[in-house]
């Protein structure tokens, strides 16, 4: 196991609290010194898969970089992960990536940490905090576009039971974006593993604003 993978699970452990987060805190702290310049705060792993995998169709290597992308498991946990990652714990600097439908929770903890006051949409972008529109799933759909997502679940094998899916009765007069963001949420991995192929996909003139803002401050 590579450090940088060591770093994130031991900073998800001492972030959860509990036994064995005292242990976990003197792991990461130890593999921060080692090279960790930055923390980057995610959602789930789908935004994980799909960052890492834009910087490297931009030539970057995130991990030799020191950039850590760390997924926080649902959004209204970053208030422990900014108490481990923030001023009283690593001091690192930090950048994320949410949903605009969870930005409060971000601004509130940013605030509750010291980082930041009276934070607005545009300042928490300042300090390398972007947000999606929904979310990347939707971002990406719609940079990618609806024919061209359906190529890509194509050649991942999965057009027939994507097709099965649209004729069910609570999916079928739902505009075809809005199906295909919900077959993505149908089975576990499925979004982590369409994130990385529309990635793949993407023409890089048409990036997601977010996704090339956060690459770009980091």
């Amino acid at each position: 196991m590579d450090d940088l993978r060591r770093f994130r699970l031991a900073l998800i452990a001492w972030a959860a609290g509990g036994e064995g987060a005292g242990a976990a805190a003197v792991v990461a702290r130890e593999l921060a010194d080692g090279g960790v310049r930055t923390i980057v705060l995610v959602e789930g792993s789908s935004d994980q898969v799909a960052l890492e995998a834009l910087a490297t169709r931009y030539g970057r290597d995130l991990g030799a970089e020191g950039v850590a992308v760390v997924p926080l498991g649902g959004a209204t946990s970053i208030g422990r992960f900014l108490d481990v990652c923030g001023p009283a714990g690593l001091g690192l600097p930090l950048a994320g990536l949410c949903d605009i439908g969870e930005e409060r929770h971000f601004r509130h903890h940013l605030e509750r940490v010291g980082l930041g006051s009276g934070l607005t949409h545009a300042s928490l972008e300042t300090y390398g905090f972007h947000e999606s529109v929904a979310d990347l799933e939707d971002e990406l759909i719609s940079a990618v576009g609806a024919e061209g997502v359906q190529q890509v679940i194509e050649a991942q094998g999965e057009l027939r039971p994507f097709n099965t899916f649209q004729s069910q009765p609570a999916q079928r007069e739902r505009p075809v974006e809005h199906q295909l963001r919900r077959f993505m949420g149908t089975r576990s991995g499925r979004k982590a593993l369409y994130a990385q192929a529309l990635v793949a996909h993407l023409h890089l003139e048409r990036v997601p604003r977010p996704l090339e803002r956060l690459l770009t401050h980091v």
